[in-house]
């Protein structure tokens, strides 16, 4: 049902027969395909109606500057119901802390401080590699999970402080799969219609509980020997918060790195012409892939350029549905009106998909990011994956640095046969990286 809500200059709103529910259940089912059908029918700017709220969508360029640098717009607030479903932050708490935690995060993953975290990351990715064995058959999103979830987490957090082993590591992974699963709908909706996601987050609050007791215990004085999830404790305010936010900062760190360092390995594994160029750049940084262990460092990694842009061509291609705003003042959207109190939902998903800024726009090609000023730390125009404004993503310096780092290790050290088709993506979330539908078997093997 399409109707006006307010203001006849507002943008097309579909709603539903059931009032407070609205769209929800036709949206909630498969949210890019419903966003697609919506832009196809009202065009690039409109409304749905769901679960008692307004979701405005603006999923071309002229909305873009607005998003970013309207002060009519308010990322906090947007994202404080969110915050407060998913690990029980109440809203005080969170504007509390929210800016001093961010200028945190950002000033210890800023480009100039990645040097800090490249060694421990490297050292780690070899040790979980090392469980995979010298040859097997497995799912490669499996595969690649196995690998960098406990890497990345013994180095941000600290090693022996969250489990990794391979004796504790099986019923964490379930209930963090879980709780990563129906993170999305589970940070809109009562707690109660999601009975085993709210198990496995009490049993993962429970958990951190502990991992917070250990952080604290182990923290040293000196500011260059702590992890992340040490500075974290020492800028919170509110103690008992801090399983919370330890919880938080895990999920942040892994949601959207894993499937990326995935959908990154399928394309150039699926790409004949873009593999052998990859490992024509690894052999001549590292001489010839075999199963020698290598040191990378990040000077190292400045010598892969291609390896960066394969890696920021996926993420181009598999970047979330929408990020959010609160409209806090009335502001105007090509010849619409966006009131007060809708939820402002820019979508970098079709904004990447805009053949004016992206020429053949669904094709895999990393060759277009030469044209990005990388060394500037500069993007190309109207890629938003991470954000834009004073709210970018604090940690995206790190979160690329870390699948670059992943598949020169993986690709250096395995052969692979592709036993599947690509796997397609999954309509089924609006926020965050799309999760591949079916399996991805890969045989691999290491180099002689």
């Amino acid at each position: 049902v399409l109707f006006q809500l307010r203001n006849p200059s507002s943008p097309p709103c579909i709603g539903g027969w059931i009032p407070w529910f609205g769209a929800a259940f036709q949206f909630g089912k498969a949210p890019l395909e419903f966003i697609e059908q919506a832009r196809s029918k009202h065009g690039p700017v409109f409304t749905i109606f769901a679960l008692g709220k307004r979701y405005t969508f603006v999923t071309e360029e002229e909305g873009t500057e607005v998003f970013f640098k309207s002060e009519d717009l308010n990322f906090e607030q947007a994202v404080q119901q969110a915050v407060k479903n998913a690990v029980s932050v109440p809203a005080e708490a969170f504007y509390q802390n929210h800016s001093n935690l961010y200028s945190m995060l950002k000033g210890k993953m800023a480009p100039s401080n990645l040097h800090m975290f490249t060694g421990t990351l490297c050292k780690e990715l070899y040790e979980r590699m090392a469980h995979l064995g010298t040859e097997g058959t497995g799912d490669l999103n499996d595969l690649v999970r196995h690998v960098m979830y406990p890497a990345v987490v013994d180095t941000l957090f600290g090693k022996g402080i969250c489990p990794t082993s391979q004796s504790e590591i099986k019923e964490f992974e379930e209930h963090f799969q879980k709780y990563d699963e129906d993170f999305e709908y589970a940070s809109q909706m009562p707690e109660c219609f999601l009975r085993n996601w709210s198990k496995s987050k009490t049993w993962l609050l429970k958990l951190f509980e502990k991992v917070v007791l250990d952080a604290e215990r182990t923290n040293p004085s000196e500011i260059t020997s702590k992890t992340l999830l040490q500075h974290l404790l020492d800028n919170l305010q509110g103690r008992h918060l801090a399983p919370n936010y330890s919880l938080l900062m895990l999920w942040a760190s892994q949601a959207n790195a894993i499937p990326i360092a995935f959908w990154t390995l399928v394309f150039i594994l699926t790409s004949p012409s873009i593999y052998k160029k990859i490992m024509e750049d690894l052999t001549s940084v590292f001489g010839k892939a075999g199963k020698d262990k290598i040191d990378v460092s990040e000077e190292d990694l400045k010598k892969l350029p291609f390896m960066k842009w394969c890696t920021l061509e996926a993420i181009r291609l598999r970047s979330p549905g929408a990020i959010t705003k609160k409209v806090v003042n009335p502001v105007r959207i090509q010849n619409f009106t966006v009131p007060a109190g809708d939820m402002l939902m820019l979508s970098p998903y079709w904004l990447h998909r805009n053949p004016k800024y992206f020429p053949d726009p669904d094709m895999f090609k990393p060759d277009r990011w030469k044209e990005a000023n990388l060394e500037k730390n500069a993007f190309l125009d109207s890629f938003v994956a991470f954000g834009g404004g004073k709210h970018q993503c604090p940690g995206r310096w790190f979160a690329i640095m870390e699948i670059q780092l992943f598949i020169v290790l993986f690709l250096y050290r395995y052969e692979f046969v592709l036993l599947d088709a690509i796997p397609k993506e999954s309509p089924l979330h609006l926020v965050g990286t799309q999760q591949p539908m079916a399996p991805f078997q890969v045989q691999y093997k290491c180099r002689e």
